[in-house]
């Protein structure tokens, strides 16, 4: 199993320098684009952390994000622009963007020196594709955070499960090979693995791990009184944070828990995290019913009462195999939990197999079952374990991160500002060379929408059981017992 470091030298800078915040970038124009600002999920946490790193240490910064259903209660800054569109109705944090033209958000904000797209999906892949068709484009440098084809292949049916991983990677394979992107940021081997099969130039990939507040999250968070009100009768107490939602490995989950409850295992399984569609979260609540006693629903929790759950449990559950990094497993590591985790994603390049945890093939669930027995009932073992995860976690500080994010921008600005002198944007002469380039583009633009029809309706109209519910009002329409007329 190849490991991905987390920190690595920069090539082009002094070591004694490359120990603080890159010069060069000081009052450079950075264009930050990213698909999730705001919702609790590992992308906005990460790319929160990147953004106030660099307006601390004098970036000039312009956010560009999607709407989502939460922002009346989040008050925009100066430095945000958010663009319309379509929240998924399986998760309404994300939203697909309605189009948009580049040269508008420019008018809007600001021309940059450098374009950042984090977790590039509708947003990103526009961006992508109207940066194609500049002639002198800003250095362009994107985080692949969340693997779409993973969510595809989980939340579609077949056949149109593997079209959606076939045509995700088509379009991704193609917007990643523009002359403009510098790096392409991955969190973990298995993603710069999907990123070369789909054509992104490996000489661009480059190993971005995560950070983790490790004085947040700290075993010293434990409250015995919250721990005691969880599980009067002393239970072991297993953990799972995410967003609840079915490509999480619910499913998963819910036959761990069916299981251990058959085995007599004295627990409590707490689950941290929620939906905003609540049909979506109720129907993996239901898939609990039969062990509703053993399982505590949290909702969302964020900063410090999201640290105390992570302490007062024992042993953090991962069931989902759709993580590309896993910042959930980093943050339970901090917090002093031993993990449990399918072998799939992100976290197989965190955990280390029989140190801090442990790894198991994603569809055994007998060793799973075995593995998180045996660990809940040893507590030399666990505590042995939790030591471990702790002190993995302590060299994983944000602040390494992301100084190795911007030493890779600022090794992007050089690169440009080698090549050319030249202003950003250049008009090209004559009024059929700039009809050719509006026709070019539109067409270009055109196919992208045209993909995302394709991709995403199905997605949505499938995770939104519309369809389903449809067939299943209609079959009981048909079935329903007719009384005839006297």
């Amino acid at each position: 199993m190849e490991t991905a470091p987390l920190l690595s030298s920069h090539p082009h800078a002094p070591k004694q320098d490359r120990d603080q915040f890159p010069s060069i970038l000081a009052g450079k124009k950075i264009l930050l684009a990213t698909e999730s600002w705001g919702p609790v999920n590992g992308v906005s946490r990460t790319t929160r952390s990147l953004v106030e790193y660099l307006r601390a240490n004098g970036a000039e910064l312009i956010l560009v994000a999607p709407h989502f259903k939460g922002d009346i209660a989040q008050p925009m800054t100066d430095w945000e622009r958010r663009l319309p569109g379509c929240a998924l109705p399986y998760n309404p944090d994300l939203t697909v963007v309605y189009p948009f033209h580049i040269k508008d958000i420019y008018r809007k904000s600001f021309q940059p020196d450098l374009i950042y797209l984090a977790s590039p999906a509708s947003l990103g892949f526009q961006m992508l594709l109207q940066i194609r068709q500049l002639r002198s484009p800003p250095p362009v440098l994107l985080n692949f955070q969340t693997d779409l084809s993973a969510y595809s292949e989980i939340m579609l049916p077949s056949p149109l499960d593997q079209f959606g991983v076939w045509l995700l990677a088509t379009v991704q394979g193609f917007l990643f090979r523009s002359i403009a992107i510098h790096t392409i940021f991955y969190p973990c081997a298995a993603i710069r693995n999907y990123l070369e099969r789909a054509g992104a130039p490996a000489d661009r990939l480059f190993s971005l791990g995560r950070g983790v507040d490790t004085a947040l999250f700290t075993p010293t968070k434990r409250d015995d009184a919250f721990r005691r009100a969880i599980a009067p009768n002393g239970e072991i107490i297993l953990i799972c944070v995410c967003r609840i939602a079915p490509e999480k490995g619910f499913e998963f989950l819910a036959q761990v828990a069916v299981r251990l409850a058959a085995d007599k295992l004295p627990f409590k399984l707490l689950v941290v995290g929620g939906n905003r569609n609540p049909v979506v979260e109720n129907r993996v609540k239901r898939l609990f019913d039969s062990v509703s006693h053993h399982v505590v629903f949290t909702g969302f929790l964020t900063g410090d009462a999201l640290a105390r759950a992570y302490a007062l449990a024992d042993l953090f559950l991962h069931c989902s195999i759709t993580e590309t990094f896993g910042l959930v497993v980093l943050e339970a590591m901090a917090s002093g939990l031993p993990v449990i985790a399918r072998d799939q994603g992100g976290p197989s390049d965190i955990i280390r197999h029989g140190q801090t945890g442990y790894l198991v093939p994603p569809k055994d669930i007998e060793q799973f079952l075995a593995l998180t027995r045996r660990v809940a009932k040893d507590t030399v073992q666990r505590k042995a374990l939790a030591a471990a995860a702790r002190e993995y976690a302590d060299d994983t500080t944000w602040e390494k991160i992301n100084r190795r994010a911007a030493w890779q921008m600022a090794s992007a600005l050089s690169h440009t500002d080698q090549e050319s002198h030249g202003p950003r944007l250049q008009a090209r002469p004559g009024f059929f060379a700039s009809a050719s380039e509006r026709i070019r583009l539109w067409l270009a633009m055109g196919i992208v929408y045209l993909m995302w029809l394709i991709a995403v309706v199905p997605l949505i109209v499938h995770g939104h059981r519309f369809v389903p519910r449809m067939l299943q009002s209609l079959r009981n329409q048909f079935q329903q017992p007719r009384t005839l007329p006297n």
